[in-house]
């Protein structure tokens, strides 16, 4: 089993590098001890101008045995002689995708202490993979790279080649090239899509795979046109465990539908007019509605749920009055670029203790949201399927219970008012819904029944007075009564 990883550079830029990124050094011959045999990591060739890796992993057929079983719902063989005669010491499977997180787990994650800035870094990159298990052909082999930025190469391997009447064997060879990718990107690809193009895993696939697809795929995934497939054949077909990955998919797609994508047509409304006669972006004002709510409430610690990329944390870190502000959303990208955006790493003490940062789902209760004065949902619901909302509303409304929710949305009826924006079409594409003002009073009506709160509306933006304002918000607080209906509350 065997994969090889070749990149080429400059005086400036040796590729050498590559093994600072891989974390083993060129001029050493190393080996590893995994579970099912024996991991090599060596250097063909290694100089500034062009440097290869190659892993090679010995598989003992008889380890595979003994720890795998050789059968079960990890998709291996259950036949007796399969156990010890099978493809797998010679072909690529979920075998070497082990292997590669094993040998080359910082290289994964894409640390470097010694040379910190060159994970981020994209370099020219070439992958080969000898013997692949291709259930699917080289069509599914481009139709799940080839969206990822890599150039598809892919030759499939002949049953015999003296009998070509035969016809080609589920193998391929392949050849991956990029410009534009990183190490870490690489290995995360490979690492998910070997063993689903193998469509076979020598282990029991437990729970926790949902976890290491999730941070495998970060950044791809959730946008991969063959996600439900790469999702299923991962997690070998378990339906529970696949629908658990979809969800969570699901989460990270439209928590990364952000701010700034949707000021696109806010902006558009002023594109033609002059610069000083613009208006404020309907995102600006939006957040400025949201503070001056906020203000009012006299709340001190403040939620941002779905906090995207960090922009209205950044605009309530100038007001005083918000002495603790925590931005929770479900995408580790999202929050990676709102810890960028703040400078948190530079922050000064003081300032960098009002504040933080954590991943979590809206769908789920979660205690860690409990105990603040105000939670802003701001742009969040829309993105989410209607049977997800009661889930999110009791998190919310029922189990976190901040004394003040604000809860802003687009209004469907301003819609008309965009010249831009084409008859029929939603603001942005990955809008659920959009309601009108009646729809949306309805809803926040029956919330604040169920859980307690008194709730009034606040335009956002122009309101015009035959289609409403472009945005309409709700701002919850809560009755010291209590909820009206303790049963229904629970229920939803």
């Amino acid at each position: 089993m065997f994969l090889t990883l070749t990149t080429t550079g400059t005086p400036e830029r040796p590729a050498t590098d590559l093994g600072y990124l891989l974390h083993k050094h060129p001029d050493k011959a190393q080996a590893f001890s995994t579970s099912y045999g024996t991991a090599h990591v060596v250097y063909p060739e290694a100089d500034d101008q062009r440097c290869t890796a190659a892993l090679l992993l010995e598989v003992d057929a008889v380890a595979l045995v003994r720890r795998g079983k050789g059968k079960g719902r990890g998709g291996a063989p259950d036949a007796a002689l399969a156990q010890y005669v099978n493809d797998r010491p010679y072909a690529a499977s979920s075998l070497l995708a082990v292997a590669l997180s094993s040998v080359f787990s910082s290289a994964m994650k894409g640390t470097c202490h010694a040379r910190p800035e060159l994970p981020a870094e994209p370099r020219p990159l070439r992958v080969e993979v000898p013997a692949l298990p291709a259930r699917g052909g080289a069509e599914l082999v481009r139709r799940l790279f080839e969206p990822l930025g890599w150039a598809v190469a892919v030759e499939p391997v002949a049953l015999d080649s003296e009998f070509p009447e035969w016809g080609d064997s589920r193998y391929v060879r392949l050849v991956l090239e990029s410009q534009a990718l990183t190490v870490a990107e690489a290995l995360r690809h490979l690492y998910v899509l070997l063993p689903v193009l193998d469509d076979a895993k020598h282990y029991w696939v437990a729970p926790d795979e949902v976890d290491k697809l999730l941070r495998a795929g970060e950044g791809w995934l959730a946008e991969h046109p063959e996600q439900k497939l790469i999702t299923s054949r991962y997690l070998s077909r378990r339906w529970s465990l696949t629908r658990q990955a979809m969800e969570r998919l699901e989460l990270v797609r439209l928590a990364e539908a952000d701010d700034s994508e949707v000021e696109e047509i806010d902006n558009a409304v002023g594109a033609e007019t002059e610069e000083e006669q613009r208006p404020t972006p309907l995102a600006v004002q939006r957040r400025d509605a949201i503070i001056e709510a906020l203000q009012a409430s006299g709340a001190t610690r403040v939620l941002d749920l779905g906090c995207g990329q960090g922009q209205l944390v950044q605009a309530l870190l100038k007001d005083p009055q918000f002495t603790q502000i925590t931005g929770v959303d479900v995408s580790m990208r999202a929050l990676t670029i709102a810890s960028r955006r703040l400078k948190l790493d530079r922050m000064g003490e003081r300032q960098a203790s009002r504040v933080t940062l954590f991943q979590g789902s809206l769908a789920y209760t979660d205690k860690r949201l409990k105990g603040y004065d105000a939670a802003v949902l701001s742009e969040v619901i829309e993105h989410l399927d209607l049977p997800r909302l009661p889930a999110l509303e009791y998190a919310v409304f029922g189990a976190a219970r901040p004394r003040t929710v604000l809860v802003t949305t687009p209004n469907v009826e301003y819609n008309v008012r965009w010249e831009s924006l084409p008859a029929g079409h939603v603001r942005h594409g990955d809008h659920r819904f959009e309601w009108t003002r009646e729809e949306f009073r309805a809803w926040a009506d029956a919330v604040a029944e169920r859980h307690g709160y008194g709730v009034r509306f606040v335009p956002v933006g122009p309101d015009d007075p035959e289609v409403g304002p472009p945005t309409q918000m709700a701002v919850f607080e809560i009755d010291q009564a209590g909820p009206k209906n303790e049963k229904e509350a629970k229920a939803a």
